[in-house]
């Protein structure tokens, strides 16, 4: 079988590097329109005691911060997705996947950059993302003093918490690493003692994974709104990060196509791409509106907050991105791709994979914002420029991750199973 080597040329990496410049020069256009207040006053309901309060509008290191979080958390799941996605299909003794295999492979290539953020990003601004790092919320003779997150302070602490994010991070590349060097070397050297040892590390790395995926969202995303709490949070996370990796590997098919690439792939691999992307969108609402409903009947009051601050609060300032989050990441692919022939149809399936990513990064600035940046949110310069220098350096590395290996597994013993798959 011969293989198939991805070139990225010259003007692929200028277009990288030209984004990652849009998205500095946006930033920093964004950073002084906020410190020279051309935003305007604000004034913001305290979600925790229910009153109106003025407050100080949030500064534009605080915007900043936040954004750098957001972006990095949601394509370093993207990142880990990947990894499950490979572990899942060894472990599955799936065939159709291998033709595609090298792809969900080359997007763990961004965890050691994600990581590096994450822990630079919560070193730096910590005080202005997560409310439970304030010392004087444990002080009981400070009249700020907090009971309630008090009593969480042997999980939410500094240390612990610093530690935890390095064990995720050391574990996922840990793994990776172990999967990628196997994949290469059966490449290199064929017979089927890669594939066998790829299903036991396989294995190993999704109990890792479902503990540590649940904990990582509890951690960078749950624990922002340090009063509310949720039993399903983790799966919540990881439906967002497993769709929004289904999203990229598809899209990545498909313009990899386009470009001339991965030739035996067909219709039949797209289509079991597209029902995945269909099925776990709906996989998606279905955690979403188990979430919402079970507040309702289980008339617990007290958690309503997080959906009132985000469907009422702050003016109503989020209730179209609340439901914008619905439309985009449940009706739009339900309705599109029901059809078998919409499955098969690579212009279908780019739409509904970009509606999917753009999505689901909704989601998770849904998930983020109201409790972070109040009333003081917005879709502006700093947005879309942090969104961009992060889109810019993923591709890069995700290109160059592809480069290093043929797009083609030569030598993995399903392969011939997958070249001849049909649905």
């Amino acid at each position: 079988m011969t293989e198939e080597r991805l070139i990225i040329s010259r003007k692929t990496n200028n277009k990288f590097f030209l984004m990652i410049a849009i998205g500095v020069v946006l930033l920093i256009v964004g950073i002084i329109a906020m410190a020279m207040g051309w935003g305007g006053e604000h004034h913001a309901v305290d979600a925790a005691h229910g009153e109106a309060a003025a407050h100080e509008p949030a500064t534009w290191v605080k915007r900043l911060y936040v954004n750098l979080w957001l972006n990095n958390v949601y394509f370093s799941g993207i990142a880990l997705i990947g990894v499950f996605f490979v572990a899942v299909q060894y472990v599955a003794y799936a065939g159709w996947s291998v033709l595609i295999k090298r792809i969900p492979e080359a997007l763990g290539y961004y965890l050691p950059i994600g990581g590096a953020v994450m822990l630079i990003v919560f070193l730096l601004g910590g005080h202005d993302i997560f409310h439970w790092t304030h010392d004087y919320l444990y002080d009981v003779n400070d009249p700020r003093f907090d009971p309630i997150i008090n009593g969480k302070k042997p999980y939410l602490n500094f240390a612990f918490f610093l530690i935890r994010m390095v064990v995720y991070f050391a574990l996922w590349i840990l793994f990776f690493n172990w999967l990628r060097r196997n994949s290469i070397a059966e490449d290199l050297q064929g017979g089927t003692n890669y594939y066998h040892k790829s299903i036991r590390i396989s294995a190993m790395f999704l109990v890792v994974f479902g503990v540590t995926s649940s904990m990582s969202a509890w951690d960078w995303v749950l624990s922002i709104d340090t009063h509310w709490f949720s039993t399903m949070f983790g799966w919540y996370v990881f439906a967002s990060w497993w769709v929004s990796g289904l999203a990229a590997i598809t899209l990545t098919v498909i313009i990899l196509k386009q470009n001339g690439y991965l030739k035996m792939v067909n219709a039949n691999h797209l289509h079991d791409l597209g029902k995945f992307c269909f099925a776990f969108s709906i996989f998606w609402t279905y955690i979403w509106f188990s979430q919402f409903m079970l507040y309702w009947y289980a008339n617990i009051p007290e958690e309503v907050i997080y959906f009132t601050e985000r469907l009422s609060g702050y003016d109503g300032k989020y209730l179209g991105i609340f439901f914008a989050n619905l439309v985009i990441n449940f009706a739009f692919p339900f309705l599109v791709l029901m059809t078998r022939d919409a499955k098969r149809q690579m212009i279908m399936l780019k739409l509904v994979t970009i509606a999917i990513l753009f999505g689901h990064w909704l989601d998770f600035y849904l998930m983020m914002m109201p409790a972070t940046m109040r009333g003081d949110a917005g879709f502006g310069f700093i947005e879309v420029g942090t969104a961009l220098v992060f889109l810019g350096v993923f591709l890069f590395t995700f290109a160059k991750g592809l480069s290093k290996a043929s797009l083609v597994p030569v030598n993995h013993p399903f392969l011939e199973e997958s070249i001849h798959h049909h649905v």
